[in-house]
């Protein structure tokens, strides 16, 4: 198994390899909870349950799950099966599931460890690493929420082998977002070797998922909590994305979905700023579009002409002091934080790009 060591308050290991091989690193240490959600139980939680000895708790699909009831009930099960301060909670799904099972360890008893095993790109290669959690509310995303980091991530390529195409598009973007942020190198790989990698290539896929887990990774080391900037770079396109899903109701779209267009956007906005090259924001339009990501408002029957998108923009969590703090680009793999952007300026540019 392919180990990368994460750093922070309580250091942990991502490893890469057979879900049964990391799964016996937690052997001795108590019976286990394991949260799931239904369709990905069946197809992959028996063999988990019976390696763990753990009764499954099961909560809805996809973002469905993040929600106050689904934490609540979770909260419920975790007194009701006897848990304490040291009872691992295992979280086996995608990014939703990691997301409430995740917020539901932090808080049961002031904290107990979280064990992550995702089983989407999107999970696998992101949000499984850094130790957020968070649930929405309020019509927002991920707007009720907490630091959280876990104990272990297992990261097993084979469960990508059941997922729809769809599901895996949305994952990918995550992974370009890497090349983007500082690695140009990376992006050029993607550019020649996404196609492989969407199509089912193991090397191809663990190589990727080993370099945005460890690029990940080294740009959360600077800033665990998301307070200095550097986090922010992680941002990237995110802005823009979680306006988006929004927008057009929480769940319409997969979180990748609108993080293509995000990057997309923060590119071309970037070049009519002219802070980028347009070449640059033409490339990633074009390999995100050539791969069947959406890269437009319009794409995915959206417009900004109303306003509300840079309304939506202008409550993002990462704004500080009512300014609007964007991720923009000097070029492919040269991001930075804009501390203010004028609302008037990136609202003139939203509309025209319907």
């Amino acid at each position: 198994m392919k180990e990368i060591r994460i750093p922070g308050r309580r250091p942990y290991e991502a490893v890469i390899g057979p879900v049964e091989a990391g799964l016996e690193r937690l052997t001795g240490r108590g019976a286990p909870i394991l949260v799931s959600e239904p369709r990905l139980f069946a197809l992959h939680g028996v063999r988990v349950a019976e390696a763990l000895g753990a009764e499954p708790l099961l909560v809805p699909e996809g973002e469905a799950a993040k929600d106050w009831t689904v934490l609540h009930n979770l909260l419920a099960d975790f007194a009701r099966l006897g848990a304490n301060r040291d009872t691992i909670v295992v979280a086996l799904g995608g990014g939703s599931v990691g997301d409430v099972a995740g917020l539901a360890a932090s808080l049961f008893k002031r904290g107990c460890p979280v064990v992550h095993v995702p089983t989407t790109l999107l999970a696998q290669a992101d949000s499984a690493i850094g130790g957020k959690t968070a649930i929405d509310a309020f019509g927002e995303k991920n707007v009720i929420g907490s630091f959280h980091e876990p104990a272990l991530v297992i990261v097993d390529p084979d469960f990508l082998d059941t997922l729809d195409a769809r599901q895996l598009l949305s994952g990918y973007a995550e992974i370009v977002k890497y090349g983007l942020i500082d690695q140009p190198g990376f992006f050029a790989w993607c550019e020649d070797n996404g196609g492989a990698l969407l199509a089912g290539h193991r090397g191809a896929r663990q190589r990727a998922i080993a370099q945005a887990i460890e690029s990940k990774a080294r740009i959360v080391a600077g800033d665990l909590e998301d307070r200095s900037g550097q986090r922010a770079l992680l941002n990237l396109g995110h802005s823009f994305a979680h306006a988006i899903e929004a927008e057009a109701g929480l769940g319409r779209l997969l979180h990748g979905e609108a993080v293509a267009i995000g990057l997309a956007l923060a590119f071309k906005f970037s070049a009519a700023m002219d802070l980028c090259p347009l070449a640059d924001c033409q490339r990633v339009a074009f390999h995100l579009k050539r791969v069947g990501l959406p890269t437009r408002l319009g794409d995915v029957g959206l417009s900004a002409r109303s306003g509300a998108l840079v309304q939506r923009m202008l409550s993002d969590k990462k704004n500080v002091g009512g300014a609007l703090r964007l991720v923009l680009a000097h070029g492919i793999g040269k991001t930075f934080l804009h501390p203010g952007m004028e609302a008037e300026r990136l609202a003139a540019f939203l509309a025209r790009e319907d």
